[in-house]
């Protein structure tokens, strides 16, 4: 029943018997006594392909008595059959179920485990590190607090631990842990942990984490990660576990924010009751409490809360609710309730980071379908303001954006929105696009805050600004791929033009006609290949405006 493992572990470890002996499946009543009620740490693990995420999560689920007799058996006989680690056991099978995972050994798909240890619960999420799954990756990152930043300690940094690093503090998360794992393959050099965490250290200094603690580790073999490892005694901090059971994880501290209810569905079961059901995202509001509905602007009174045990008399952020007014006000789904009072942005414009999950290249002037909280509304890339450069954070002008791609974008939307920069709020400030035509999400968003009436501008602005974008659109931002690819078409049109010129003049020896028909070619060809392109690139106008499939 899963002995074979610790036979392994022993046959690979010399300290095997005095490890094995701690390792015991988690319905072992031996193995861990019953807990109560403890603080729960979400968090995921990150990096690039083959830095050891899956293999490290599977050790901890095995060091912290998280699997069971059965998953035991499971994996000595999987580690067999699929293992890449030869007669040890590949702990990365225990999260990495697909088939598809298993057959190349790559994580695809986000893989939640949970588990708990005497002082703390836990909720993880193995990531994949697959440059193709980056969308995936930053979807286990939504929820998560802390992020475990896996490095390979043969390789180094990589673009994908640059890009995971910038992800998760795009997300919000705040506390870092780099596992610079593979040790024993570099000889527990201390000199290349070292040299590791100060690359890292410079790579990440203007990302703004509160925290980043660097372990040196053997995923495989469980150096440092349950308990300090007698291989690198120069490390003199915790190992990977414990350290993890006693961060303290620190949060915004909560403002005077107001109630704010995004409206998720209205609830009518007859003629005499009209409620409005959702999860206030913040504040708290009690019957009485005077409200106003947005975008509309208009005002009333809480009537009645309702919350999972029926009537309350007040309800907090986080406490699904139904909320009745004293007015029969129309509100629909997307609509939001808020406290009187409350400063919240109603616009048509929208600033924020996009990370481009779309496989075809985002452009300016690209229409999609916008959904934040329980609101949508057509959306139109108004300005590509700059993408990050992965390696080194900087913005760089472009007139793209391609896949994995991050960047600072203006959408004009076609109905105002109630948002909030995704600093003060998750919800009211996350968003995704969505392709209008295959249904397909090709961005997650967050908003910024305006900058000095930047927003209340977009789709107004002066003649001159408009001639502007519609400079740029056509010939790129300088220093661009776009600007040269541009400047690589005029030069052949300029001396395709010039030939025809010559080719004129020979056969008519006459200037004014030559110069006539070229620049006639001049003008008629581009303004052919638009019409062309425009003709077969536009979709039909219901398939824009009813929803297609969504």
């Amino acid at each position: 029943m899963g002995f074979a493992v610790a036979r392994n572990l022993a046959k690979k470890n010399p300290k095997g018997p005095k490890q094995a002996q701690n390792l015991l499946p988690a319905n072992d009543a031996s193995g861990a006594p019953e807990t109560g009620q403890h603080s729960l740490l979400r968090f995921i693990t990150c990096g690039s392909v083959d830095d050891g995420k899956s293999t490290l999560i599977g050790r901890v689920l095995y060091e912290a008595g998280a699997v069971f007799d059965d998953q035991l058996s499971a994996l000595d006989s999987d580690s067999r059959k699929f293992g890449t680690q030869g007669e040890a056991p590949d702990f990365a099978l225990l999260v990495d179920g697909l088939s598809a995972e298993r057959e190349q050994g790559i994580t695809i798909d986000v893989a939640y485990r949970y588990f708990a240890t005497q002082t703390r619960s836990f909720i993880v999420a193995d990531t994949p590190g697959h440059e193709q799954y980056t969308r995936n990756m930053a979807t286990g990152a939504s929820t998560a607090d802390l992020a475990i930043i896996l490095v390979d300690a043969r390789k180094g940094l990589l673009p994908q631990t640059r890009r995971h690093s910038f992800i998760v503090s795009l997300v919000g998360v705040r506390h870092i842990v780099v596992a610079i794992n593979k040790m024993d393959l570099v000889g527990y050099d201390e000199a290349v942990f070292e040299q590791i965490a100060a690359d890292y250290r410079v790579a990440v200094q203007s990302l703004g984490f509160a925290s980043v603690r660097f372990i040196p580790v053997s995923a495989r073999d469980g150096e440092n990660v349950m308990r300090p490892s007698e291989l690198m005694p120069w490390y003199d901090g915790p190992a990977l576990l414990p350290y993890l059971e006693s961060v303290a994880i620190t949060h915004a501290a909560p403002g005077d924010e107001g109630f704010v209810l995004p409206v998720q569905w209205v609830n009518r079961p007859d003629l005499d009751f009209r409620g409005y059901a959702g999860t206030p995202v913040t504040g708290r509001a009690r019957v009485g409490d005077p409200v106003v509905a947005l975008p509309s602007g208009r005002t009333s009174r809480i009537a009645q809360l309702i919350g999972a045990a029926g009537d309350a008399s007040q309800v907090a952020a986080g406490q699904a609710a139904t909320v009745t007014l004293e007015d029969d006000i129309d509100i629909s789904r997307g609509d939001v309730i808020a406290a009187a009072g409350t400063a919240l942005p109603v616009s048509r414009g929208l600033k924020a980071r996009l990370l481009w999950t779309g496989e075809r290249a985002m452009l300016e002037g690209t229409q999609f379908l916008v959904k934040l909280a329980t609101q949508s509304a057509n959306a139109t890339v108004e300005a590509l303001h700059h993408s990050i450069d992965i390696e080194d954070f900087r913005p760089l002008p472009t007139q793209s954006l391609r896949m994995n791609g991050i960047g600072l974008v203006t959408l004009r939307l076609d109905r105002p929105l109630v948002s909030l920069p995704y600093a003060r709020s998750h919800e009211l400030g996350g968003f995704i696009l969505i392709d209008r035509i295959s249904n397909e999400t090709v961005a997650f968003g967050f908003v910024e805050p305006a900058d000095g009436g930047t927003l209340q501008a977009v789709g107004e602005g002066g003649a001159l600004a408009r001639a502007k974008r519609g400079l740029i659109r056509i010939v790129g931002r300088r220093g661009t791929p776009d600007r040269r690819a541009w400047l690589a078409a005029v030069s052949w049109r300029v001396l395709s033009t010039a030939g025809l010129f010559a080719a004129a003049f020979a056969l008519t020896a006459n200037v004014p006609a030559s110069l006539g028909l070229a620049f006639g070619d001049i003008l008629l060809r581009p303004g052919l290949r638009a019409l062309h392109m425009r003709l077969w690139q536009k979709a039909p106008i219901g398939a824009l405006q009813d929803g297609a499939g969504i």
